[in-house]
């Protein structure tokens, strides 16, 4: 793991429906890390992927939105 913080963030498209996730996508470029968690529990688990499967699912999700 890294001494880096993680920048959390939702996207902007996010209402207070309470399904929403937290990305932190600053240690991408440094440590090939994007870690995701639960908006509604930060002190929860944290799923870590590396940044070439985020950048695979964030593809499979926007070719989705039809």
């Amino acid at each position: 793991m890294t001494t880096e913080s993680p920048r959390w963030f939702k996207s902007s498209y996010s209402g207070n429906g309470g399904q929403c996730i937290e990305v932190a996508t600053n240690l991408a470029a440094a440590h090939d890390m994007v870690p995701v968690r639960d908006s509604k529990n930060t002190d929860g688990a944290v799923l870590n992927f590396t940044a070439d499967t985020w950048s695979s699912f964030i593809e499979f999700a926007a070719a989705q939105r039809v």
